[in-house]
């Protein structure tokens, strides 16, 4: 049988189902995660056929950069979902998922650009890049 998980926003306008295993967090610590989170961005990602919006009342996609657009929430502000133009993949805000997750965090990216507000502790793999 398949695992699903479920996930949402604060107001509960969005929610959405993920397909199968979760893949590993990774925490991006570049300038625009940190502009759209308030700190760095936690996701973990699914191929795009597994990934289903089950409630749209509320969902916002915008273009992030050129080659991004981001989803939130337009009644609560959550920000939810990236996706990567020409991959067959949405990353998801791990902190919208629903209950227990059993992620663990695999590596942190763009750890040149973080916040000099914060340490990164030793653990996971800190890359200077993507």
């Amino acid at each position: 049988m398949t695992e699903v998980h479920k996930g949402s926003c604060c107001c509960g306008a969005v929610q959405y189902e993920l397909r199968g295993a979760l893949r590993p967090s990774v925490a991006c610590h570049c300038t625009q995660c940190r502009k759209t989170s308030g700190h760095y961005w936690s996701a973990t990602q699914t191929p795009s056929k597994d990934f289903v919006v089950t409630k749209d009342a509320g969902l916002k996609w915008f273009r992030s950069s050129d080659t991004a657009r981001r989803a939130f929430c337009k009644d609560c502000g959550s920000s939810m979902f990236w996706q990567l133009d020409g991959e067959d993949a949405t990353s998801v805000a791990t902190g919208t998922l629903d209950g227990e997750t059993g992620l663990t965090t695999d590596r942190h990216i763009f750890v040149a650009d973080k916040g000099d507000y914060y340490e990164i502790e030793t653990g996971p793999r800190q890359l200077d890049q993507y």
